[in-house]
């Protein structure tokens, strides 16, 4: 989430400064974004690095996230009044995550008690707002209700995979077979990736990662000397993928539930953004700083 929202604001500074110069197709045709990217991070990061007070730091680099804002205050006021009117429109909205976050970590509900929150917090908006009547309420509960069947019904599937799996031992096997393979890091780190896509293919992501994770992290932390944290990122990176990819991906299923699409047309379309995640998977896997400098700029390591 961070690094997504850090690159949005990294995008949105340079396509600025890129219409205040008159530096348009030209100088982004050769300049790559991610170049830009890559470029400010690593000058942030270093300069962050050299500041020791834990509090200023995190202020430093929350005020990155405000920067895009305070340049078009700067060279284009009528927009940040117009997106100011918009944001007080929106702000009810916005409340939501507070809301159910905020009721979560304070322990004034469970998690699912505050989906049912957030599902009564969106009603009322939506009243509010004009964007539902009362006699849309039925239609409404019909179409989640037969969203809600879809996941369940995926569910309970995985769930039932999980216990024979269990039950006959599959992961103590699979444990077995792979230290058996090989005892080379990288070998046994692709092989542990191909076992989770296929898992997440096929199973739902909670199962899995109860399942797995007992098995997996033991070897990659010990015989591997993997930081936990790493691994925990590489573990739901490849079940998230799993989770948007057919036969049982529960993501891929609501996602055209909701567009009332068939999964056969969407298939060909989302291979390229199969290639890309295979690589960003690849990249976490063999480059650890990729998931564990943002823990440890935070001193959470």
């Amino acid at each position: 989430g961070i690094l997504t929202g850090l690159a949005l604001i990294i995008t949105a500074i340079s396509m600025l400064i890129y219409q205040e110069k008159g530096l348009k197709s030209t100088v982004s045709a050769i300049l790559k974004i991610t170049v830009l990217f890559l470029a400010i991070f690593l000058i942030v990061y270093l300069i962050l690095n050299f500041i020791k007070t834990a509090w200023l730091k995190k202020v430093l680099f929350a005020l990155l996230f405000l920067s895009p804002g305070i340049y078009q205050l700067i060279y284009d006021p009528k927009k940040v009044k117009i997106s100011f009117k918009k944001f007080i429109i929106a702000l009810p909205s916005l409340f939501m995550l507070i809301i159910v976050i905020g009721g979560i970590v304070a322990g004034y509900f469970t998690a699912t008690e505050a989906s049912a929150i957030a599902v009564l917090y969106a009603v009322i908006l939506a009243s509010v707002y004009r964007e539902m009547h009362f006699s849309d309420l039925p239609k409404v509960i019909l179409d989640s209700i037969k969203t809600t069947a879809i996941v369940l019904f995926l569910v309970s599937a995985s769930m039932g995979l999980s216990w024979i799996m269990a039950y006959e031992n599959i992961p103590q096997t699979v444990s077995r077979i792979l230290l058996s393979i090989s005892d080379n890091p990288l070998v046994i780190l692709l092989i542990i990736n191909l076992i989770l896509l296929g898992v997440g293919i096929f199973m739902d992501m909670t199962p899995a990662i109860l399942i797995f994770t007992p098995i997996f992290l033991p070897i990659v932390t010990q015989q591997l000397g993997l930081d936990p944290i790493h691994f925990g990122i590489i573990l739901i990176m490849n079940l998230s993928i799993g989770l948007c990819t057919p036969p049982v991906g529960s993501v891929l299923f609501i996602g055209c539930s909701v567009a009332k699409v068939k999964i056969e047309d969407v298939i060909k379309p989302l291979i390229p953004f199969y290639i890309a995640m295979i690589i960003v998977l690849l990249l976490v896997t063999y480059m650890p700083e990729i998931s564990l400098w943002l823990p440890k700029f935070f001193n959470l390591m």
